[in-house]
């Protein structure tokens, strides 16, 4: 048999690799290069390392968005490209009017977003620009009205606006965010910094500078994720009543100390909430570790315009009247996800957790009462509610100390759920040793093996059951499960 002969690449590649071998004529190019031909072209300039090519592309980019985040890796430093195109962006706003071809409004720099335009570049001219349209790729930019069709003398020129993920932690800025919030600062009004998911950590006056400068009305999901003080919170809360878009809220560790008056808790947490007017489009709510959050979960709520998807709240402690008030008041219409993970609910009455189930039954799909000291007696009162749950999907309620017997009435109540496919259970208080804290294993496999008969003989053998129970030389979860049930 012959020797195989490798393919030959494409005329095409051959074309554009020929042409950056000088990159003047490249550039000059530019002019008459079909639109099609630009994304390959910049694909391989990008390989290679063409700068100067990079940035007389983005002067001539015939489209409405340049997704450059969608190249770029996290195992790679891409600060010459990055400089590049900023440059070409920056002399791009620096003329007026904007040069013929360039239709750029949008410099995206999000990873493994809009991956399918520099796939389909060798599509119908239709099909690449369909994938880029400019309402479809900003939906946080204000729609402008067209009032009348009559030209204008020297319209203003449309700010360009550059999406990316931000993360705002300790230290200094790497070098490609500091040059980028440089040219934000030096073209103020011509580029927008804009960001969908937002990270913030410390509000030290370095990032309090970046938040400044960031379109706020352009963040959809925000993570406040660190042990913030109370006058660290209510410096934020005005930034978060500006965000005007958000659909999902984190916030996490917030504490008092124990010089916080009780005066000045309430007008913290009186300026938090009322942003929440501010946010008609918020969908999902996690609070977590939140030392404020007692005795002032109405005022929270009571400002949602919306009603939530998902809602969490954890690890925090909570009066009666608190949970009284989630579950009458909360609009549970669209609830899909709730979560109590590390709530104390032996001091919250059960008939509030089981109204509250009641009225979220028609949508709600995932449940987690992980580590809520949940009791026998209690989770027999909300098992007719769990039982008229027709959407749940998943159920979690580890490290609660329930009974085998009340494991077997859980079964047999939510075993009719046609989409429940997964349950999480507590490991039974009789499978641990009578002398100590520690799980005996061949007890748990016996009532392990009782649950799998059941499921068996009630039609649903393929109802996954997993045991979960914390270890206890190290304490993390572990998932016993020695004849899986998938």
């Amino acid at each position: 048999m012959g020797m195989s002969l490798p393919a030959p690449r494409r005329l095409l590649e051959l074309a554009r690799q020929s042409l950056l071998r000088d990159e003047a004529s490249a550039i000059a190019a530019l002019e008459w290069l079909p639109m099609e031909l630009f994304p390959p072209l910049f694909i391989t300039a990008f390989t290679g390392k063409h700068s100067r090519v990079l940035k007389a592309m983005v002067q001539a980019w015939p489209f409405p968005c340049l997704p450059l985040g969608a190249l770029m890796n996290h195992r790679q430093s891409y600060q010459d490209i990055l400089q590049a195109v900023l440059e070409g962006l920056d002399a791009m706003l620096a003329q007026d009017p904007r040069p013929r071809r360039c239709k750029l409004q949008v410099l995206n720099l999000q990873k493994r977003v809009h991956l399918e335009f520099w796939m389909v570049w060798a599509g119908t001219r239709a099909h690449v620009c369909s994938l880029l349209e400019p309402e479809a790729l900003q939906p946080m930019r204000n729609r402008r009205k067209v009032h009348s069709l009559t030209a204008r003398p020297n319209p203003p020129l449309a700010p360009v606006e550059v999406l990316i993920d931000l993360c705002l932690k300790k230290g200094v800025l790497d070098e490609s965010l500091s040059n980028l919030i440089k040219k934000v600062s030096e073209r103020r009004g011509l580029l927008h910094l804009c960001c969908k998911k937002l990270k913030v950590f410390p509000m030290s006056k370095q990032n309090t500078k970046i938040l400044d400068m960031v379109q706020l009305v352009s963040v959809q999901d925000l993570e406040v994720n660190c042990t913030w003080k109370l006058s660290t919170l209510r410096k934020f809360a005005p930034y978060l009543g500006q965000m005007g878009n958000l659909c999902r809220f984190l916030l996490s560790h917030v504490f008092t100390s124990s010089h916080t008056t009780l005066e000045q808790e309430e007008q913290c947490v009186g300026l938090v909430t009322s942003q929440f007017l501010n946010l008609p489009h918020l969908q999902e709510v996690n609070l977590d570790d939140i030392s404020i959050l007692r005795g002032h979960l109405d005022e929270i709520f009571r400002c949602l315009k919306s009603p939530l998807e998902t809602l969490s709240i954890t690890n925090c402690l909570l009066f009666e009247r608190d949970f009284r008030h989630l579950s009458q008041h909360l609009n549970v219409s669209q609830l899909k996800s709730l979560s109590f993970s590390g709530l104390n609910l032996t001091i919250i009455s059960s008939r509030s957790l089981q109204f509250l189930l009641e009225r979220a039954s028609p949508t709600l799909q995932d449940l987690d009462l992980d580590e809520c000291g949940i009791m026998d007696h209690q989770f027999l009162d909300i098992l007719p509610a769990l039982s008229h749950c027709s959407q749940l999907t998943t159920l979690s309620f580890c490290e609660n100390p329930i009974s085998m017997t009340v494991l077997e009435d859980l079964l047999r109540h939510v075993v009719g759920l046609s989409k429940l496919s997964c349950v999480i259970y507590a490991a039974p208080v009789e499978s641990y040793e009578e002398t100590s804290s520690n799980i005996n294993l061949g007890r748990l496999a016996q009532m392990h093996a009782v649950l799998k008969h059941m499921l068996q003989e009630l039609g649903r053998p393929g109802m996954v059951w997993l045991c979960a129970y914390p270890c206890p030389h190290c304490g993390c979860r572990t998932f016993h499960d020695p004849t899986p049930i998938l």
